[in-house]
């Protein structure tokens, strides 16, 4: 039994053309496309750059810090790595975008060691050789470098890719766990000590790629979640 059951819908988008990002907030220079009614995510600066090639987009609503997140995902070239923004918050009690923020352009430590508190899973982690060798799914928490949990990452390399995989998040009070296909990869419990306060306000959510990874999102779907028991 799950420790949590999944509430109303809250927030949709099927990700199928270019008005549904309209009023998303993009940082760095991601080339949207929407080919087959999907939304395909790639690099506008040449990978070689480095950091400066890689990007992020936002959702500019605020959720509740309770929800499960939905959507499916599918690699279309590889190297890169993809990741997502959980609890997404300017520290010091600020808004996310508040101009008095640190600029950021996608480049990572702009995010993990700049003015923002947040969750990030990272997923198909193919950028680096170690990653291609050995494929992890990783759960972080910033400010900070923290890995606090981690799991095998089900998703094949492109050459086998069959499909698309359905990706669910859940955030339930301190509880995090992170599923592909219904398959639990890790859950992990934020004691608020071990790596500084929790992480359990309400917040944004969002998406980063690295570069030259080219990978397509659909049918992204957030619903409020409710405790039904302690978790184990």
């Amino acid at each position: 039994m799950d420790y949590y059951e999944t509430g109303r819908l809250i927030y949709e988008n099927a990700f199928a053309q270019p008005s549904d990002l309209t009023d998303w907030i993009m940082e760095g220079s991601p080339v949207t496309s929407f080919p087959q009614w999907c939304l395909r995510l790639e690099n506008g600066i040449d990978s070689t750059v480095g950091q400066a090639a890689n990007y992020d987009m936002w959702c500019p609503q605020i959720f509740p810090s309770d929800i499960v997140v939905r959507w499916s995902f599918r690699p279309i070239q590889e190297p890169g790595l993809a990741m997502f923004w959980l609890r997404a918050n300017g520290r010091d009690g600020k808004d996310l975008f508040n101009e008095t923020l640190a600029q950021r352009t996608g480049q990572y430590r702009q995010y993990f060691d700049g003015d923002i508190n947040a969750f990030h899973a990272s997923y198909f982690r193919r950028k680096q050789p170690d990653e291609r060798r050995f494929h992890t799914c990783n759960l972080r928490k910033s400010k900070g470098f923290h890995l606090v949990a981690q799991g095998a990452d089900p998703i094949p390399s492109v050459d086998s890719v069959d499909g698309w995989y359905d990706i669910e998040v859940a955030a339930v009070g301190s509880h995090v766990r992170f599923s592909v296909d219904g398959l639990v990869i890790y859950e992990w419990n934020d004691d608020g000590i071990q790596f500084g306060p929790a992480l359990e306000q309400p917040g944004y959510i969002g998406f980063r790629q690295m570069a030259p990874l080219i990978a397509e999102y659909k049918n992204l779907t957030i619903h409020e979640a409710h405790f039904v028991k302690e978790a184990l």
